[in-house]
């Protein structure tokens, strides 16, 4: 049995990481494997406040896969640098006004922190690893032909444009004439024209300061994105996912058929084991205790090492 002293020895090296950007810097960390780095990798996070951690404490949330992904992958010589984008956790004074914010700023992030990766593991290029929405942002930073990108890992992405997936949302959650009036401020905004004076039940979604970033983002097809890129691209997909689905996974397949395909049974959003039933898969969410899904990391790894 290794003595404590000798498990110290054997840890990955944790170290913040600050990339230069206006109006202020981004934040990061870079994990790194105690031994031989093989490959490095970018982990880009999730929707809404979601941190480097893949945590959203203001809403409870705290199972932390990026932090748990970094650690399986480093004990595997994967360096990782997990982020905080724009306006969220050290990254907050990034952010900016709101009117100002874009889709894009993520795309450009993403290639500095590419070539930031890159360039603090001595790799010639770095994996980009897109957690939900960071799938869409790393399908979108690929299509750049970034010569700095290995390749693409996917986990629990969308499959279909931010319009379709929202549109599905919208039907399962707002009573009628909201529904239809919802409908209708989408279309405007994925014909890229602004819609003034959203009812007050929708302003938490439609609001004017939010709309101009909307209107970037509902332009992105996944599939679309997939089928152009010549690169390798892994997609790992939980069966028990509540956010996004399988047919999402598959939709990306078919999109890129040289694509590698994993789906996990009873694997959630989080990449926890978690079964369907509501209520218990989204405790999985609040418990960063449980470990990630047996093979979720493996998988990765392999890909990313073969």
């Amino acid at each position: 049995m290794l003595t404590l002293a000798a498990a110290l020895l054997l840890s990955p090296v944790s170290t913040p990481v600050e990339l230069a950007s206006t109006p202020a810097p981004l934040h990061g960390t870079l994990l790194t494997p105690d031994g031989q780095t093989r490959a490095a990798a970018v982990i880009l996070p999730g929707s809404g406040p979601t941190d480097r951690d893949g945590d959203s404490p203001q809403f409870g949330i705290r199972a932390a896969p990026y932090r748990l992904l970094a650690e399986g992958l480093a004990e595997r010589g994967v360096a990782t640098i997990r982020i905080d984008k724009r306006g969220i956790g050290e990254s907050a004074a990034a952010g900016g006004a709101e009117a100002d914010l874009r889709f894009t700023a993520n795309i450009d992030d993403a290639r500095a922190w590419v070539a930031e990766a890159a360039a603090k593991t001595g790799q010639p290029c770095a994996w980009l690893i897109g957690h939900s929405e960071g799938a869409l942002v790393a399908l979108a930073t690929a299509a750049n032909e970034d010569d700095k990108v290995c390749g693409l890992v996917l986990l629990s992405g969308a499959g279909r444009p931010a319009g379709a997936v929202l549109r599905e949302q919208l039907a399962a959650g707002l009573p009628e004439p909201l529904k239809t009036r919802a409908y209708e401020i989408l279309t405007e905004l994925e014909a890229g024209r602004t819609v003034a004076n959203p009812p007050p039940e929708l302003a938490a979604m439609f609001r004017p300061s939010v709309q101009p970033y909307l209107i970037s983002w509902l332009t992105l097809d996944p599939a679309r994105l997939a089928a152009t890129y010549d690169g390798p691209i892994f997609i790992g997909q939980g069966t028990t996912d509540i956010q996004v689905s399988v047919a999402d996974a598959k939709a990306i397949k078919a999109a890129q058929p040289r694509a590698t395909l994993a789906l996990w049974d009873g694997v959630n959003h989080v990449l926890k084991t978690a079964p369907a039933d509501r209520a218990a898969n989204v405790a999985s969410y609040m418990d960063p205790a449980l470990p990630l899904a047996p093979g979720v990391v493996e998988a990765v790894a392999d890909f990313v090492l073969k």
